[in-house]
């Protein structure tokens, strides 16, 4: 069997107000902070890591706050982030909800074949809402204020907006070994959506592509996302993943200790970031489970710098 993606690891963006960005995906959407950590490479910011009640794979929405002007939208980006939901049902509580929380959402549709709608954060970050009809499992968290039937599952479909779909795809089916499935109109009106699929398939495993020509290149702030990882189960199938990068003379960062998973990244041929990620060791590796999130945790190699990187930082709240 040849080599398989799983599905989406996680997906990290940008924030310009770390607070602000706490409170939102907290207190509205309901996630559960399982990590408070810094940009290894920068780390006078932090990275937030927001997951589901056992941090799973597949639901780590993470942010890098950085103290930049809003994204100017365009292609060459990752256009819009989808979590996932069990039922439509679920759909008409969140709508209700954002709408008490004055957030103004799309109208529930079938959007890429799953029931959803569309909306932003406080900052303009690109988000919907997909039903993915309960398939899967599921971790709620006990503390999260959204009720456990309704709190989002994980990720979804990830959509990426490139002016030119041919050197795309190449990558994204011989190399990432992805299967190309079904076509939809974007629902912004703005050309079409390819869907790709990786290891089982479902909303958790698909990549979406739109082509949009007519848009201008995005150039990254506020409200944009850095990259999008996706799944590889251990160490050995990433060492398999950063050989047939070579192999196809695809440049790499090589192989990245981030301690909480191993990480391999590259850049498809329309300049937008992909990383490969494993499955394990996870966010247990240096706290219990029963309080991630709740101190700024900070991997081996940085714990003798933890006054300097604390005293640089600002309160969360």
């Amino acid at each position: 069997m040849s080599l398989q993606l799983t599905g989406i690891h996680h997906l990290t963006a940008i924030t310009a107000n770390a607070p602000g960005n706490l409170h939102f995906y907290t207190k509205v959407l309901g996630l559960r902070l399982v990590k408070k950590t810094v940009n290894q490479d920068d780390t006078s910011a932090y990275h937030l890591f927001y997951a589901d009640g056992e941090a799973t794979p597949g639901t780590d929405l993470t942010f890098f706050d950085w103290p930049v002007g809003r994204e100017r939208r365009g292609t060459h980006s990752i256009a819009r982030t989808s979590l996932r939901v069990g039922s439509p049902e679920s759909l008409t509580w969140w709508k209700q909800h954002l709408a008490g929380e004055n957030i103004v959402t799309g109208e529930i549709t079938d959007i890429g074949g799953y029931p959803s709608f569309d909306f932003e954060d406080p900052e303009g970050q690109r988000l919907r809402l997909v039903s993915d009809g309960g398939k899967g499992g599921s971790h709620p968290w006990a503390q999260s204020p959204v009720p456990a039937e309704h709190q989002i599952r994980g990720l979804g479909p990830i959509v990426i907006s490139v002016p030119d779909i041919t050197n795309t795809e190449a990558v994204l089916t011989r190399v990432m070994n992805m299967r190309k499935g079904r076509d939809y109109a974007s629902p912004d009106g703005e050309g079409q959506v390819h869907v790709f699929e990786m290891g089982a398939g479902g909303p958790a495993a698909e990549l979406h592509v739109a082509v949009q020509p007519g848009l201008a290149p995005a150039r990254q702030g506020a409200g944009a996302v850095h990259h999008v990882a996706f799944r590889a189960p251990d160490q050995e199938t990433l060492h398999q993943w950063t050989a047939r990068l070579a192999e196809f003379r695809l440049p790499s960062s090589g192989e990245v200790e981030r301690y909480y998973f191993r990480s391999l990244y590259f850049r498809e041929p329309n300049g937008i970031l992909f990383e490969i990620a494993t499955d394990g060791p996870g966010f247990t590796a240096d706290e219990p489970l029963e309080t991630l999130g709740e101190s700024l945790a900070l991997p081996p190699f940085l714990e003798p710098k933890r006054a300097s990187i604390e005293a640089g930082l600002k309160p969360l709240k």
